[in-house]
């Protein structure tokens, strides 16, 4: 570790914050002995807040329709070999009902942007959910919509939006999405929902198609300003039904070490440790929380829903992927020192 490096890291540490430039070198420079330092950090910023506890999210994969036709996903709408399907409400329910049995008290509705998902419809799921398990909390991760939407479901009861922002480059974006996608639309969503009181979530890809330090930089430096309750990043991984399907997946190390910066940034905020960590390695999950993630997220979807939501090839759903081996991700974590519990697990602090 070179010594501006150094400065640099312990400049984050104090201050919390950075210049898009000292972002960049410190990811240019990154070698054994600042990314050990950059953990040994971020894992104290987090005990401080958090201690050893590791918050377990049930995710529930609701839909793999989608009306996007984002470059890079395998849900996108041009995939004709997507084997499309949707959950029904009973089916949602049940979903939640085992979670709850097995400890979850966060249910995370994720899926594409499936027009079917009325707010009727969603807003019914969302109250009968808060009815029946009133102390747990409801996660969406269901893509842009309407602000007015936002406040529907928020008033129904839902708690937290997970929204990646993907990156926080016009050019970059544009070069991932469709022309009817546009960044601009993107961040007015993240601002609707953190205005309409949501715990907000964002993040991005790390080796995404077309990123570079800059790009990278520039995303740690607007989630510093942005400020986000939760922020979820993963490596890239790619999908045989994209336009990207020959390029190599994100790195598992970078991943981890952007975590760690992350952290120090806002070491209030709720990290988790992504499936596509667990894809790529078997340790990835703890490689994650041992950088400095506090978040996993188990899949409660049906098995046959886990199959075919594939935002990317091989992607883990089973395993400690799987809600059902619950004991097993506790085993894993307490090896590593640290403890998976029963609560919310709402972000702390401001």
């Amino acid at each position: 570790m070179d010594k501006k490096t150094e400065l640099i890291i312990d400049k984050l540490h104090s201050d919390r914050s950075l210049t898009e430039e000292e972002y960049a070198y410190l990811i240019e420079h990154r070698d054994e002995e600042s990314t050990c330092r950059l953990a040994s950090l971020a894992v104290a910023a987090r005990e401080q807040v958090y201690g050893r506890d590791v918050f377990i999210r049930g995710l529930i994969e609701i839909s793999n329709y989608c009306k996007n036709d984002c470059f890079y996903c395998g849900i996108r709408r041009s995939n004709k070999d997507c084997e499309r399907y949707r959950l029904g409400e009973d089916e949602i329910l049940r979903c939640c009902e085992e979670g709850y049995d097995l400890g979850f008290r966060t249910f995370v509705l994720q899926g594409g942007e499936d027009a079917f998902y009325t707010d009727e419809r969603l807003c019914g799921i969302i109250r009968t959910i808060k009815e029946r398990f009133p102390e747990c909390a409801v996660t969406l991760s269901l893509g842009e919509r309407s602000k007015e939407s936002y406040r529907r479901l928020y008033e129904a009861g839902a708690d937290r939006y997970l929204l990646r922002h993907e990156t926080a480059d016009e050019k970059h974006y544009a070069s991932l999405h469709p022309s009817e996608l546009t960044l601009e639309n993107r961040m007015r969503c993240l601002k609707d929902l953190q205005e309409i009181g949501y715990q907000t979530g964002c993040g991005f890809m790390v080796g995404s198609p077309g990123q570079t330090v800059k790009e990278l930089a520039k995303d740690l430096r607007w989630i510093e300003t942005f400020k986000p309750a939760m922020c979820g990043i993963g490596p890239f991984i790619p999908h045989k039904a994209t336009r990207y399907a020959d390029m190599k997946p994100g790195s598992v190390e970078l991943t981890c070490y952007l975590l760690s910066v992350i952290r120090l940034i806002q070491p209030n905020i709720l990290l988790p440790a992504t499936t596509a960590l667990a894809t790529l390695d078997d340790k990835g999950q703890e490689k994650g929380i041992l950088a400095g993630a506090n978040v996993i997220m188990p899949n409660l979807s049906p098995m046959e829903a886990r199959s075919k939501y594939r935002l990317y090839d091989n992607k883990a759903y089973s395993g400690t992927e799987a809600a059902q081996n619950v004991e097993d991700l506790k085993r894993r974590m307490e090896e590593i020192g640290y403890k998976v519990v029963t609560n919310r697990g709402d972000i702390k602090g401001n």
